[in-house]
């Protein structure tokens, strides 16, 4: 075929016009391309934040006079420092009540109040208030009943009321537990009927598994423990599943060792006296009761399955010696301190343009308000509501067990983390508080603020004559909540052009289970075989965290800006090309409360957008969201009307939420909804009711605040590589907020540190299609990075360095390269036991069942 003509000449003839249109003569300042400053001699003055942390954690001194108040104020409940059952009344929690938004705000963006000419006229805070749950004993049963303490301090104005108006119906209260066991008188008489009901067929367990359990120490990591999954029953009954385990209570890596013999007990009445102890199931097969199953046991073909034992496998550590572990790791080192700023007291932030408060609770760990950019509101909250784990399976153990871990406590279980490992050594760490039964709790340590460098850049553009590369830093705060057998790394993450982004990773042991020898059916349609008599269990995670966005202000609107295919006729297209197959964008309202998944194709962007404020352009400033960095996209609950959560979850339907912003609606979950499941105390289905989205109607009284609540985790089927442990980047996910013509142009330019790199060259000068042009003196030194050098005669690559530099070498202390962790702080933890303790039974003192 002959060719004809020359292809490239056409869009190369088109860039060189283009450069010509844009000719310019610029001259490269003649400065050093080091900075002479130096930031060591510059001493840092103490960073206040501009207000009050309006929504701190009560303190240790708020907390007693709380406590004290309700004593005295309900003497009638005879209430009790020291419960030891269910039928004693007693103050279970106190915390923070957060302030309604409509008081928040008025104290934080107060409206032509001009706060620093004119202290008087500054608003003043809202009113503190706090939150107490009361445990009472009716005469049909104990319940968990809310209360509203304030205003603080405790003084002559101070009152207790009922806390209704932020739940459904004005309900306040729930049956504690509508599933468990609270009914029963102590925690103690629960242990004692496993352990007899265990000893009963001790015959059995010795045959089958090797091993009994032990009265005398249920920490015997040789012995047998017996725990249960609670189920209600239609009738209003109670039905136990329990299985055993092993080794002792003190075992992290109890819920590796599951062992393969179940009992169902039927535990309706209120006294263990009453229990009957009735079917047996192992290995696939169920037994009317134990006689059966001891008689199957002397049948020739008994089908066995090797028991489940502990052993080096379940190590998270090998302590040997290896060759290619000779040399430590790279680590981060912050030579010069920190660029953030931190008012410790208040627990603010202020980084590169962002500004932001933290703020703990026992439930939910920590979560941010009032966040701004650049002076612009953007998120007014950002924190966790609920984190959900739902498994599957064909056992009695598996098949029902789902988990809400803020009822065991995300912020109560955030232990302190590990310097250097954790967070890095430079890092600054904050001790967080809650009170529980009289008493206040310090964690210490257990968040942490830090800036870091990530391997890969921010930006970076390579042209005909220089090279540039702009440095990737962000800001993190970070947690860690270990919930029974997972550790969940929770960080909220800062970007210099303005973007957030939460990430969950996930590590731990997983709640395995026994693997059935017979099992032919179901093989690997729950989990894989990952050991001797060990079988993964398939489950999903669903970790539900609240933005109440702000872009630009309170007045928002939420699109879904679509990329859509399509066929178009163009005039200019004619007669080569008759119709032309393209694609455009089709902008969606979303018009009314609703969920919505993570699209197909990423092919639509969810944009929130302030319904008045726009950029230089004319373009509606918003912020986008979108499924982040991780595993894929994050996920929503796989299992469709959950037959054991009920309606207590109703939130992990789908990947993100959009709702109407009210007082009345604060959270999307509450711990207490773990009792009640089929009857919450919220339920988010009742808050999602499809109200309208549209505003600034006469008839309307929705105002444009919108709220966005959206879903992280991951669809977890383990494999061999998850033992012992599950790793964090196998298992992360995380959701963006990112700024969608937010700015008039990208804000890091002003904030990241990088260089340019003028190529070695005869024409060696700005942009690649630029010109090359003399020196003149009339070309004065404007300090734009584009503007030329005279000096080019040597012709050597010149550095042209944007931000400062290290200009020399700094001594770094060992400690900055390797912690001494001799001195953390933290004692022994207590073990959240996601059967028994961190039930509702094991609300009262654990001690007592343990014997101390």
């Amino acid at each position: 075929m002959e060719r004809r003509g020359k292809p490239w000449l056409v869009p190369t003839l088109l860039l060189l016009l283009i450069s010509l249109s844009s000719l310019a003569y610029f001259q490269y300042p003649q400065a050093t391309t080091t900075s002479s400053f130096d930031p060591t001699s510059h001493p840092k003055s103490p960073f206040k934040a501009p207000k009050q942390n309006i929504f701190s954690e009560l303190t240790a001194a708020e907390a007693s006079s709380v406590n004290t108040f309700i004593l005295e104020k309900f003497g009638h409940l005879n209430l009790t420092k020291h419960p030891k059952s269910a039928k004693d009344n007693f103050v279970y929690i106190v915390e923070t009540l957060k302030p309604n938004k409509t008081d928040a705000i008025h104290y934080l963006h107060p409206q032509g109040t001009d706060a620093d000419a004119d202290a008087e006229a500054a608003p003043q805070p809202p009113e503190r208030w706090a939150k107490a749950a009361i445990s009472e004993n009716f005469p049909d049963g104990p319940y968990m009943v809310y209360y509203m303490v304030g205003p603080l301090p405790v003084g002559e104005e101070t009152v207790i009321r009922p806390l209704e108006y932020c739940f459904e119906e004005g309900r306040n209260w729930v049956k504690n537990p509508g599933r468990f066991l609270a009914r029963v008188q102590d925690f103690g008489a629960i242990l004692d009927f496993a352990l007899s009901m265990a000893e009963d067929v001790a015959d059995i367990t010795q045959e089958l598994l090797g091993a009994t359990v032990n009265r005398a120490n249920p920490n015997d990591p040789q012995s047998l423990l017996a725990f249960p999954r609670g189920s209600r029953v239609e009738t209003g009954g109670m039905v136990l599943w329990m299985q055993f385990y092993r080794p002792g209570m003190g075992s992290g890596a109890r819920t590796l060792l599951p062992q393969g013999i179940y009992c169902k007990v039927d535990a309706t009445s209120s006294n263990t006296s009453d229990w009957t102890v009735g079917q047996f199931y192992y290995n696939g097969v169920l037994y009317d009761d134990a006689e059966e199953f001891r008689a199957a046991l002397q049948e020739p073909d008994f089908q066995r399955t090797p028991p489940n034992l502990d052993g080096s496998w379940t190590n998270t550590e090998d302590f040997g010696e290896y060759a290619d572990r000779e040399l430590p790791p790279p680590v981060s080192i912050q030579p010069y301190g920190p660029r953030y700023k931190l008012d410790k007291k208040e627990k603010y932030v202020s980084w590169f343009g962002f500004e932001f408060y933290i703020t703990s609770a026992m439930a939910t760990g920590i979560s941010l308000y009032d966040i701004r950019f650049k002076g612009q509101r953007v998120m007014y909250e950002l924190g966790l509501q609920e984190a959900l784990a739902h498994y599957a399976g064909d056992d009695p153990m598996q098949g029902g067990l789902e988990f809400l871990d803020s009822f065991f406590g995300m912020g109560k279980n955030a232990f302190e983390l590990v310097p250097g490992y954790d967070c890095p050594a430079y890092a600054d760490y904050l001790d967080t508080e809650w009170h529980q039964s009289y008493k206040t709790h310090t964690m210490p340590n257990s968040v942490c603020v830090f800036e870091f460098t990530a391997d890969y850049l921010l930006s970076r553009h390579t042209a005909q004559y220089s090279v540039t590369a702009s440095r990737n830093t962000f800001l993190t705060v970070r947690s860690v909540s270990t919930v029974g057998n997972y550790d969940y790394t929770i960080e909220y993450m800062f970007y210099m052009d303005g973007t957030m982004e939460v990430k969950v990773r996930a590590s731990g042991f997983i709640f395995a289970a026994f693997y059935t020898a017979n099992n032919t059916k179901s093989e690997d349609e729950y989990g894989h075989r990952i050991h001797d008599a060990l079988s993964s269990s398939m489950h999903d995670h669903v970790l539900n965290f609240k933005a109440d966005l702000d872009v630009a202000g309170p007045t928002n609107d939420m699109v879904r800006l679509a990329l859509e295919p399509m066929t178009m006729k163009y005039g200019w297209d004619q007669p080569e090309q008759p119709v032309r197959n393209t694609m455009h964008l089709k902008e969606y309202q979303v018009s009314e409360e609703t969920g919505l998944d993570w699209p197909k194709n990423s092919g639509e962007f969810y944009l929130v957008y302030n319904s008045e404020d726009k950029n230089a352009w004319g373009e509606r400033k918003g912020y986008r969201i979108t499924s982040g960095t991780g595993m894929g996209s994050t996920p929503h609950l796989t299992i469709l009307n959950s037959t054991t959560l009920g309606d207590s979850a109703r939130w992990a339907e789908h990947d993100l939420w959009v709702l109407q912003r009210k007082d009345t609606e604060p959270r999307s979950a509450d711990p207490l909804n773990y009792f009640t499941p089929h009857d919450p105390l919220i339920n988010f289905a009742s808050m999602a009711n499809h109200e309208s989205l549209e505003h600034g109607a006469p008839d309307t009284n929705y105002d444009g605040d919108l709220v966005v609540y959206f879903n992280l985790g991951a669809h977890h089927i383990p494999h061999s590589g998850d033992i012992p442990n599950t790793l964090m980047h196998t298992s992360s996910s995380s959701v963006m907020f990112v700024p969608h013509n937010f700015a008039d142009a990208d804000p890091s330019r002003q904030s990241v540190q990088g260089v340019r790199l003028q190529l070695k060259g005869h024409k060696s000068g700005g942009f690649a299609g630029e010109w090359s042009a003399p020196s003149s003196p009339s070309s004065p030194n404007n300090g734009d990075l584009r503007t030329r050098s005279s000096a080019r005669d040597d012709n050597k690559t010149k550095a042209w360095y944007f931000g400062h530099t290290y200009r020399k070498g700094v001594e770094v202390p060992l400690e900055m390269l390797e912690p001494d962790l001799g001195g953390y702080v933290s004692s022994e933890h207590d073990i959240t036991d996601l059967n028994f303790n961190g039930s509702a039974a094991g609300m009262w003192h654990r001690e007592e069942a343990f014997g101390g």
